[in-house]
């Protein structure tokens, strides 16, 4: 008999919607297993191969004297809807997104051989850009108005205009919201949003759901 499989839960919503904080007050509810995209992100920018493909498509400016990749300087160049930062970024992405994956799916088959947890939770804020929602059994969208995720991301020292840029990078909020299962609102008490979301997978998407 094969063994069942943990059901992986993207969690989208705009910048600054409490992705991670709702992904941690999960995990006191039910046994989680989170994989960080951002996380796997920084790790694919310290690898010698995407360093070099890097540099061949950037230059040396995006670099400092260590010869490592400073994110904010690459940050500047893809951020934005202006057309040269959209042909950067897809020049990044194209580079980056598939060596993510292969981390991202490395860390799966782990988990799934471990077995040791009842979800496992993608937390990726380019998930559905960058196709990875295809490893998800459901995705669950993180409603929060816009002047709430602005103050949040104002208190981790974000501009204004830096929050634009990068919402106006990522796809609009209604296609997020279109591509989930199910939307649960983290305006204000993170317990409850993190209690509707166990509810709702164990009804969904637990073990127990899935293999009755």
């Amino acid at each position: 008999m094969s063994a069942a499989r943990i059901p992986v839960i993207g969690i989208i919503g705009g910048i600054g919607s409490g992705k991670t904080a709702v992904a941690e007050a999960l995990g006191k509810l039910i046994s989680v297993r989170r994989l960080d995209a951002d996380v796997a992100g920084h790790r694919v920018l310290l690898d010698e191969k995407v360093k070099d493909a890097l540099r061949k498509t950037f230059g040396d400016s995006i670099f400092d004297e260590q010869g490592e990749i400073v994110r904010s300087d690459l940050a500047k160049l893809v951020f934005g809807n202006q057309g040269a930062q959209q042909v950067a970024r897809a020049k990044l992405e194209k580079i980056v997104h598939p060596e993510i994956r292969k981390i991202l799916e490395n860390q799966l088959e782990e988990i799934q051989y471990q077995q040791d947890c009842d979800v496992i939770i993608l937390d990726a804020a380019l998930m559905l850009e960058a196709g990875w929602s295809e490893v998800c059994d459901a995705i669950v969208y993180l409603d929060v108005p816009e002047a709430v995720r602005l103050q949040r991301v104002q208190q981790r020292g974000w501009s204004e205009q830096e929050f634009r840029k990068r919402e106006a990078s990522q796809l609009s909020l209604s296609e997020k919201q279109n591509r989930a299962e199910i939307t649960i609102s983290n305006a204000t008490d993170l317990q409850s949003t993190a209690n509707q979301l166990a509810n709702w997978i164990k009804q969904n998407h637990s073990y127990e759901a899935m293999h009755h």
